[in-house]
């Protein structure tokens, strides 16, 4: 049989886990929203087209946005879904497999790396970003990291001792490791759009 097992600190991660997929859902049920609206009013201006730096449109009609030929968004209105009733199970004192947290993790994983494409691709080829998109990244990146943190400690991934050990060490300050993600993704964008702020301000 297999046991079954949760992080240290169960309410925790479940908390981080429905917050970060509910703030991910909404900001990828909207863009599904912004998307139709495209089909149907070709050309129109969209909510979140604000000036030549932001634009919903310019990102969403991309070729990037539809990496399967299909919405970006579509699969984030369904992938949210995951964490939010992970979290809900783990409040309700839910317990899961070894295998399942070894899963989850390298979904998370897939998501960051996703956004985080997602992100150069938005800033450094396509030239525009998107808001709702931000909501997006903003929320995966937390999820991946603290569901890193929050499984690695708990000895629920299948990794050396010694990353264990690391993990312990670590994880206090995983919150840092979430401030310097966000901060890389802010330096980036004021690099990247230096008229971005005036024009805002302005």
């Amino acid at each position: 049989m297999t046991a079954t097992r949760a992080p240290a600190r169960p309410r925790s991660l479940a908390l981080l886990l429905v917050l970060t997929g509910v703030v991910g859902w909404i900001g990828s049920f909207v863009l599904v929203l912004e998307r139709l609206n495209l089909l149907e009013n070709p050309g129109a201006s969209l909510s979140c087209d604000i000036n030549p730096f932001i634009s919903c449109a310019t990102v969403i009609e991309s070729p990037q946005g539809s990496l399967l030929g299909f919405p970006n968004p579509l699969i984030g209105v369904a992938s949210f879904v995951v964490p939010i009733v992970i979290g809900m199970a783990l409040l309700a004192g839910a317990r899961f497999a070894r295998w399942f947290w070894t899963l989850f993790a390298v979904g998370t994983l897939g998501g960051w790396l996703l956004v985080t494409w997602l992100f150069t691709q938005s800033v450094f080829v396509i030239g525009a970003l998107c808001p709702y998109c931000l909501l997006v990244w903003s929320a995966m990146i937390p999820l991946w990291w603290g569901t890193l943190s929050a499984t690695a400690r708990a000895g629920l991934l299948p990794v050396p001792a010694g990353i264990r050990r690391a993990a312990d060490a670590v994880a206090p300050y995983t919150w840092a490791v979430v401030v310097l993600n966000y901060a890389i993704i802010v330096v980036a964008i004021v690099a990247t759009f230096p008229a971005l702020i005036p024009t805002l301000l302005g």
